[in-house]
């Protein structure tokens, strides 16, 4: 006959059950969060998958998110520096026109690092800026005084907070070394921006969360 399963014994391999299955849990959780996250964070940043795959070039992978991004980069250089200019000249307030300094600066910089970027990895950009962001130029160009002022803090700080999420989503996961660079130093830009939109005083807070 076999030797008989004390109480002892028998609750000391529950726990020991239950402990393993806790540590488990503790290990499956994290990544079903940091998953959950990720997934938020691509949503939310708005790229779009050209269907493509990941291309082998000599600055490491380029995936469907890297091209997206140097596409983007490109269409925000194709309506801000316009918006910039019109800031500079059309600014009823020196926060709008200084705002609007920054934003030639800083977008002629980054759209020369787009095409240079597009040129060598072989991605098409475009020359037109996107519907959406036609949409907000032609808004801004249309409104005349103080709403100038309040129309362009609007559509650029709401701009520039959606592209924020992609620069760090990109820095965080390309393996491409010129996309990477590219990201770093829009990074350091688009925070300069929304820095100088919100140093106007115009910014609506509520009206960006209700957005999102």
């Amino acid at each position: 006959m076999g030797s008989a399963i004390t109480p002892g014994r028998a609750i000391g391999t529950v726990l020991v059950v239950l402990g393993l299955v806790a540590t488990l849990s503790a290990l499956l959780v994290p990544v079903y969060f940091f998953d959950g996250n990720r997934t938020i964070a691509l949503a939310r940043s708005g790229w779009q998958d050209d269907g493509k795959g990941t291309w082998k070039t000599e600055y490491g992978p380029l995936t469907p998110l890297d091209r997206d991004f140097i596409r983007k980069v490109r269409d925000a250089g194709l309506w801000e520096v316009p918006a910039g200019k019109a800031a500079q000249e059309r600014g009823t307030r020196k926060s709008v026109r200084i705002a609007g300094d920054h934003l030639v600066d800083g977008h002629t910089e980054l759209d020369r690092r787009a095409i240079e970027a597009g040129r060598t990895l072989k991605v098409k950009l475009p020359n037109e800026p996107a519907s959406a962001s036609q949409k907000s130029l032609e808004d801004i160009n249309s409104a005349q005084g103080d709403e100038f002022d309040q129309v362009l803090v609007d559509r650029l700080r709401r701009a520039h907070g959606v592209v924020f999420g992609l620069v760090g989503l990109v820095r965080d996961q390309t393996r491409n070394s010129m996309v990477r660079s590219l990201a770093t130093r829009a990074n350091a830009i688009v925070l300069d921006h929304l820095t100088v939109l919100e140093d106007t005083g115009l910014v609506d807070f509520e009206a960006l969360n209700d957005a999102k």
